[in-house]
């Protein structure tokens, strides 16, 4: 059969593969034919380098050429990414700074203002609670030395780990929400400590409280601070650390009208106890319920919004502020102008959220909460990146320095005056030796008093009130004791026969040492620990405390009207430094009276540069780690105020000289290092 392509070839015919020359191609290679074991050389130790690329020729590009092009695309885009969104940073503050400046500052920062202050009040009155009613406390509980000091630690304790969970979630969750959390578990845990019985109870609901209120102070700074324009931040943000001293006074106040006032508490029986020390803690969490209240009615931070790409939320907060102020100032036609407000992207964020979108509700909430832990650990995480690395640690000493002297002063002060009230008290006491006493009736207080190998004989002690009194190496026979109230009074090395003890609180296991007991019995002891309210609840130590956050004023007011006219730097260091000078004073304390002085100018001198700390701490971080970075600074001072509590209170009856010389050295290298922080006065929050 003829073929019925011959036509269309007109005769020539295609040469097989590998026929070279004339027979093969049309063209002539300029190659010479390979043998067929010759054909491996492209493989086997063949130099691509020596070997001339076969689409040089027709214009194709090489394999390493394109790819390293694309390479070099690669980069250029990155790095057009990364200008992109630090222009996009910069121009979200700059233009959230323009925005309130136009809003102004009036009546809804004033509203904020107070409802914040309430906040921050009730974190003040925390750090005085346990202080003011640790003395009856420790009476009523019948504490141990080992367990008062716990006590006295635990709030610190559940501050510190608020102030770094709190501070993690508000940059997440919204400052808003976040307040109204810690609040609320302050509140609740708060009410629920007043009304515990048992030591464990009162110690966990304590820690919770704690923890709740812990988160007080980076959020309030930081929600605060994002509704302020940059010429009034350091100013209102100094006025607003007044409310932390108002906490001082409130707690001082309330417990001197209300601890030594025994008929203001009640009891059930004898198993519930309710004495007036419980009225002061449940009164001490009024500050936090008001704020609570008030917190309900007020909004969002705009700029956090904003930074999760909230854009409509945000832009309808921000005409709320603008026309609330406005209008304050009789001007209400004024139009809010802004229509358009750059935000970040948030991809992370959006991806959650499909994920969360579907599986089980048990799934969905596994999801966000997983997803929530890993935001903040990595928020946590960037606080040690290169751009806020080094400053981040500088402020952290300053935090420190700052907060280890502080502190430890505070409850070395108050200690040292009733150490040396009691040096006093002891100089005065009363020693009777080798008395014999027989058929008396004590009907009259026993005080501060030391009775060694005395001998009573049918004597009958009733209805009275046994204060610092001790029986050595003495003799009771044939006696009585009916409703005895006791105060540090024991029985040291005595004899007893034929005594009996009838609803009273000297306990044999415990008020007795190394006494001999012959037909001797103990009839309907007292359960609890009996309280001396005019002995425990000295009025001169909650006098000190009033007075110790009264001279704060006016360390605050000099703050507030400097602070945005020398500057951040200048107010923290040379504070610290006129703080490190006080201390050298405290040698000269030798009475109450010289104490209480000097602690006043202590705390005068040093409230400024607790202001100047928290205003930089602000300036410092941008809003995406703001509050993380308050949140773990703060929780460093109060690991500081552990530490130098636990020292400073060691010491108060051995020497003077280290808690001086520790919070002298502390003070200054802070004020040194505090001059190496940068100036944020003029700058805009980022």
């Amino acid at each position: 059969m003829d073929d019925p392509y011959q036509n269309n070839v007109q005769g020539e015919t295609y040469p097989t593969y590998g026929e070279g020359g004339q027979d093969g191609y049309p063209y002539q290679t300029d190659y010479p034919p390979q043998e067929e074991d010759a054909a491996s050389d492209a493989t086997e130790g063949h130099d691509e380098d020596e070997q001339m690329y076969e689409g040089e020729y027709q214009g194709v590009p090489h394999p390493d050429e394109i790819k390293e092009a694309r390479r070099a695309a690669r980069r250029e885009a990155r790095l057009k990414a990364k200008l992109a969104a630090l222009e996009e940073e910069e121009s979200l503050a700059d233009q959230y700074e323009s925005i309130m400046e136009d809003c102004g500052h009036g009546r809804f920062q004033w509203t904020l203002f107070t409802v914040l202050g309430l906040a921050l009040m009730a974190d003040g009155v925390e750090c005085f609670v346990v202080a003011f009613a640790l003395p009856s406390a420790e009476k009523d509980m019948c504490l141990s030395n080992a367990n008062k000091g716990l006590l006295g630690l635990i709030v610190y304790v559940g501050m510190m780990i608020g102030a770094v969970l709190w501070g993690g979630l508000a940059d997440k969750l919204g400052r808003r929400q976040c307040l109204l959390y810690a609040l609320a578990i302050n509140c609740i845990f708060s009410f629920l400590s007043s009304f515990a019985q048992g030591y464990g109870f009162f110690l966990f609901f304590r820690l919770c409280s704690g923890i709740g209120i812990g988160g007080t102070i980076p959020i309030v700074y930081t929600y605060y601070a994002e509704f302020l324009q940059m010429d009034k931040r350091g100013e209102h943000l100094s006025w607003l650390c007044l409310f932390w001293m108002l906490g001082g006074v409130y707690a001082s106040f309330t417990a001197w009208g209300i601890i030594p006032h025994y008929g203001w508490g009640f009891s059930m029986g004898t198993e519930f106890q309710f004495h007036s020390w419980r009225v002061f803690v449940l009164v001490c969490f009024l500050p936090s319920v008001v704020a609570l209240a008030g917190l309900v009615f007020m909004p969002e931070s705009p700029r956090y919004l904003l930074e999760n790409a909230r854009h409509d939320e945000a832009w309808m907060i921000l005409r709320q502020v603008h026309d609330t102020n406005w209008k304050a100032k009789g001007e209400p036609q004024k139009v809010f102008e802004v229509t358009q407000i750059k935000t970040p992207q948030t991809q992370d964020d959006d991806f959650i959220e499909i994920q969360s979108e579907t599986g089980t509700a048990f799934q969905r909430f596994t999801v966000r909460q997983v997803a929530l832990i890993k935001q903040v650990m990595k928020n946590l995480m960037s606080l040690a990146a290169p751009d806020v690395r080094l400053h981040g640690l500088f402020v952290g000493i300053v935090w420190f320095t700052m907060a280890f002297s502080y502190y430890g002063l505070a409850v070395w002060f108050p200690d040292q005056i009733k150490y040396l009230q009691f040096e006093e008290y002891e100089s005065n006491v009363k020693l009777f030796h080798r008395e014999r006493v027989e058929r008396f009736h004590f009907n009259f207080t026993l005080q501060n008093q030391v009775h060694r190998e005395g001998d009573y004989i049918h004597d009958r002690f009733v209805d009275i009130e046994i204060k610092n009194v001790k029986f050595e190496d003495s003799l009771f026979e044939n006696c009585y004791f009916e409703n005895i109230r006791s105060t540090e009074t024991f029985f040291e090395n005595c004899t007893l026969k034929n005594t009996m003890f009838y609803n009273t609180d000297l306990w044999k296991d415990s008020k007795f040492i190394d006494c001999k007991f012959t037909n001797t019995s103990f009839h309907h002891p007292k359960k609890g620990c009996h309280l001396n309210y005019q002995e425990e609840n000295d009025v001169l130590i909650y006098l000190v405390c009033f007075l110790g956050s009264l001279s704060v004023i006016p360390g605050n007011i000099l703050a507030g009207l400097l602070m945005d006219k020398i500057g951040r730097i200048k107010i923290i260091g040379g504070s610290m430094l006129v703080s490190s000078g006080c201390t050298f004073f405290l040698f000269l304390c030798f009475n109450p009276g010289s104490v209480i002085t000097f602690q006043c100018l202590f705390f005068a001198a040093s409230a400024a540069a607790w202001n100047g700390i928290e205003v930089i701490t602000v300036e410092l971080y941008p809003a995406s780690k703001r509050a993380t970075a308050f949140g773990v600074l703060n929780g460093l001072c109060k690991l500081a105020a552990i530490v130098s509590t636990f020292i400073f209170s060691k010491f108060v009856a051995v020497t003077k000289i280290i808690p001086i010389l520790l919070s002298f050295s502390a003070l200054v290298c802070g004020g040194l290092l505090s001059f190496k922080l940068p100036e944020t006065r003029e700058v805009i929050l980022q």
